[in-house]
């Protein structure tokens, strides 16, 4: 009972955290960076297949449906022709994550793709931490907090643990809450 609590909670959190940053993105005031939520999308729907392929079961349903905000996000960051500059680094990212493919393939091992995927999503979380970085004000922290909070809720959720269903939700909470940190600590400088 309590990992459906969990799930449910999880999936109405990212709903929850999405629905202002979309409307924020519609009305101009945040630019999200069009190459970094195509690779996250990309990740996050693969894990999710490797995540059901695992037995991750409700709290993987969790993941698939932020896969698809995400991929919504980063048509919205196209379409509002948001940040559209795309680096060497962008370009590395996107090959990694289109490489977790074959490697799931070729080894029939979901844990590989996860692995691959989940370094590439960690790695997109560079192109925030260079704006924040200059313009930490610019950032909102909520969604991150949040993100951290939602991904604990999915591993309760998780109906089998394994390193296939527990490396991305953790992770990608863990990366959540650095950024959070470092964020709330360059406002403070900046402050200063």
């Amino acid at each position: 009972m309590y990992k459906e609590a969990s799930g449910a909670a999880a999936l109405v959190l990212t709903i929850g955290l999405f629905v202002p940053y979309i409307r924020s993105i519609r009305s101009g005031k945040t630019k999200p960076h069009f190459f970094t939520w195509v690779i996250w999308a990309m990740g996050t729907l693969i894990v999710f297949a490797a995540q059901l392929a695992g037995g991750g079961g409700l709290g993987a349903w969790v993941i698939g449906v932020s896969g698809c905000i995400t991929s919504y996000v980063a048509f919205l960051a196209y379409r509002h022709r948001s940040d559209l500059s795309i680096t060497r680094t962008d370009w590395a990212c996107l090959i990694a994550a289109l490489s977790a493919l074959p490697f799931w393939f070729l080894t029939s091992d979901p844990l590989s793709a996860v692995i691959v995927l989940t370094v590439v999503d960690l790695i997109g979380f560079g192109p925030t931490i260079r704006a924040a970085y200059h313009r930490p004000h610019d950032e909102r922290i909520w969604f991150y907090a949040l993100g951290a909070i939602r991904n604990v809720l999915v591993i309760v959720a998780l109906e089998h643990y394994s390193a296939t269903t527990l490396l991305f939700p953790m992770a990608v909470g863990i990366a959540c809450l650095l950024l959070v940190s470092f964020i709330a600590y360059r406002r403070a400088l900046s402050c200063a």
